[in-house]
């Protein structure tokens, strides 16, 4: 019996010594497969490492190419303007100088950003001339008590230094509501293929600020609007929304302006068409006398973002937009998300590029849109636009040689005699002023 139980004793002891063993065993084993784990992946990172040094990336290649592309073309202008400037010494007098042509523009085109020092001094020169130029247009008309800041559209993000933007409808917004995009963390190939609303994912991760908000963090944030000529700003609008109905969303508001503004023949239907821009233009004239809200797409800048209460930073302008929006992102610190990103569908950069279908840009048409418009109608749609005229430095003037001098009444009245030209003034800002009062912010 006792040596029984003294058997059964050592038995368990070798059995919790076995279990003991083989647990270490165990661990030593899952910490060696750990190691040996660890030191693959490290050794094909080194690798990965190693390749991509050796190789250049198709972006680099790809970004070299262009380099040396435009270093050629470059180069081959700089000859030909050699070659005319010694032509014309030649043939000159001996007190006559040959003049070169003068060097291409720098460019800043998309992914690909030139930058020099002298590109950078004359950008941030011409930009705080245009500020000065509003601010004493704003001093001018007393335009900050009539206009207190509407913080409607604008984007806040305080994650990136503070960068505040202002979104003017069709004033390339198209490109910076991407740009905001990026900023958000949506992937480029999402928004590539998504067919949701940049505006819509946009107020997803930029809500609408609250006016206190906005006033507290503008005296340190970056703050910037892109501005455009107003007329050419509300025939883009047109053209988009309004021309042949084909934006359904429109199409009401399109049917409304031609039932209005369109006469029929007795008993006819109404054309399917959408209205003519001259229709669009007397309702726009008609819904300002009223003092009714503008849709956001031809809304006025002054009452729209409020350049006189709103201290901007940056203000740019759609002629030099590549130009601005490179100097607003390197002021940014935003070099490495917005600079050379990868290209939209065709589609995307269409609308980006403020193109119709046909490839052909608003302000190349303006001319031809204009001459539907009489003195009168030019006068009266100047009363509502005269003040962004005025503050951004853009001329008004010109479009008097495109529309006719007459209007139509009077072209009706004088059809057994000659027409009796228009006597009408150009509007003034202070004329104009009363009517902009009641003009309501755009919703």
């Amino acid at each position: 019996m006792l040596i029984r139980l003294r058997y059964g004793r050592r038995l368990q002891t070798y059995l919790k010594i076995g279990a003991c063993v083989l647990v270490g065993l165990c661990y030593f084993a899952f910490l060696f497969r750990e190691s040996l784990n660890a030191y693959e992946h490290r050794e094909r990172a080194t690798a990965a490492e190693l390749e991509a040094d050796s190789e250049p990336s198709k972006q680099q290649l790809k970004l070299k190419r262009q380099q040396l592309q435009r270093q050629r073309i470059l180069a081959k202008q700089q000859e030909q303007g050699k070659g005319i400037a010694g032509g014309n010494a030649s043939a000159g007098s001996s007190s006559s100088q040959a003049v070169a042509p003068p060097p291409p523009p720098a460019t800043t085109l998309n992914p690909v950003y030139e930058y020099s020092e002298e590109l950078h001094s004359r950008t941030e020169r011409e930009l705080q001339r245009r500020s000065e130029h509003l601010a004493a247009v704003c001093d001018r008309y007393k335009l900050q008590e009539k206009y207190p800041p509407n913080p409607w559209e604008f984007f806040v993000s305080p994650g990136h230094n503070n960068l505040v933007w202002c979104n003017v409808f069709k004033a390339a917004s198209s490109t910076w509501m991407y740009y905001f995009n990026i900023l958000a963390g949506y992937d480029v190939k999402y928004l590539q293929r998504t067919e949701t609303q940049p505006l819509e994912l946009a107020r997803k991760r930029f809500p609408r600020p609250e006016l206190g908000e906005l006033m507290e963090l503008l005296p340190s944030a970056l703050s910037f609007l892109f501005v455009r000529d107003p007329f050419e700003r509300i025939l883009s609008a047109y053209r988009n929304k309004l021309e042949g109905n084909k934006n359904t969303f429109y199409k009401a508001l399109g049917n409304k302006i031609v039932h209005r503004y369109r006469k029929r023949n007795l008993g006819g239907p109404w054309p399917r068409c959408g209205p003519t821009f001259e229709e669009f233009v007397r309702f726009l004239i008609a819904e300002h006398a009223a003092g009714k809200r503008f849709d956001e797409h031809w809304a006025p800048v002054y009452s729209f973002c409020t350049p006189c209460s709103v201290n901007f930073t940056i203000i740019g302008k759609t002629e030099t937009f590549q130009r601005d929006s490179e100097f607003i992102i390197r002021q940014a610190g935003l070099e490495s998300l917005l600079l050379g990103l990868g290209k939209l569908p065709q589609r995307k950069q269409r609308k980006i590029g403020n193109q119709a279908r046909s490839g052909v840009k608003s302000e190349a048409l303006v001319e031809r849109y204009f001459a539907d418009l009489d003195r009168s109608t030019l006068d009266q749609l100047l009363k509502i636009y005269r003040i962004d005229f005025e503050l951004f430095d853009y001329d008004y003037r010109r479009y008097y040689d495109m529309v006719h001098p007459w209007s139509l009444e009077q072209s009706t009245a004088a059809s057994g005699g000659p027409a009796v030209a228009s006597t009408s003034t150009t509007p003034s800002i202070a004329s104009g002023l009363a009517g902009h009062s009641t003009q309501g912010q755009a919703t």
